[in-house]
């Protein structure tokens, strides 16, 4: 018996994202796996400096700082969205709309752990995703995300296979939403219209001499790094 569910994204002109949210179960394995990491890094931290007297006990508050609320939003940032934790449990983080987490919605999610921890061991945090279908914590609830199962993730207008590739440059996102929902429309435009709508996207993935007339093929790519097929 699993406690998770299927929740739906829509995404810009109708298309459909398909998202299973990991359960509480899920995700208190990988807390744990991250705990112990954690743990580890800071024992091995605390012993390294032991003999350093007063700036050693300075530098392991650094360190404790900095693993404790940079960690996660590090890893969440990272190819694959999800902390060791959570890639253990074949987990990830994503914005509502399905598309990668943004670090601004990392920063809130994590920092927010502090309300979710109250009054006592993830206590508000435990209550409010047995209270949702979608499993959020109060974090979630406020940046607007999702943790949810690795490949769970699905397209109603699938995307056309391509090689994943990484955008020239940061997108915002709107233009990833825009991306994802025009490489779901490639079954229902004509295939002058697609490449039309690809040219125009050419800042976008980028423009290379040697790419000449592969602007759809490019921009599938993007689209497939989008929605986390790195």
């Amino acid at each position: 018996m699993t406690l998770d569910t299927v929740v739906t994204a829509e995404a810009p002109e109708g298309i459909e994202l398909v998202l299973r949210p990991a359960g509480i179960v899920a995700r208190t394995y990988a807390f744990l796996i991250d705990a112990l990491i954690r743990g580890t890094i800071l024992l091995i931290a605390s012993i390294a400096l032991g003999s350093m007297n007063r700036l050693g006990g300075a530098l392991f508050l650094i360190l404790l700082f900095l693993i404790e609320w940079l960690y996660p939003v590090l890893f969440e940032l990272l190819p694959g969205s999800a902390t060791p934790g959570k890639r253990a449990l074949g987990l990830k983080v994503l914005m509502d709309s399905g598309l990668p987490i943004t670090p601004a919605a990392s920063l809130v999610r994590n920092l927010l752990r502090a309300a979710d921890f109250l009054p006592v061991l993830y206590g508000f945090g435990a209550v409010a995703m047995l209270l949702r279908p979608d499993f959020k914590r109060i974090g979630d609830l406020a940046a607007g995300t999702l943790v949810v199962h690795t490949g769970s993730t699905r397209l109603h207008g699938a995307i056309p296979e391509a090689a994943p590739r990484a955008p020239a440059r940061a997108l915002s996102t709107h233009e990833q939403a825009v991306i994802v929902a025009w490489a779901g429309r490639a079954r229902r435009l004509t295939p002058a219209r697609f490449d039309e709508l690809a040219e125009l996207a050419l800042p976008v993935v980028g423009r290379s001499p040697h790419d000449a007339g592969q602007a759809t093929q490019r921009l599938l790519g993007v689209a497939q790094w989008l929605v986390g097929r790195r």
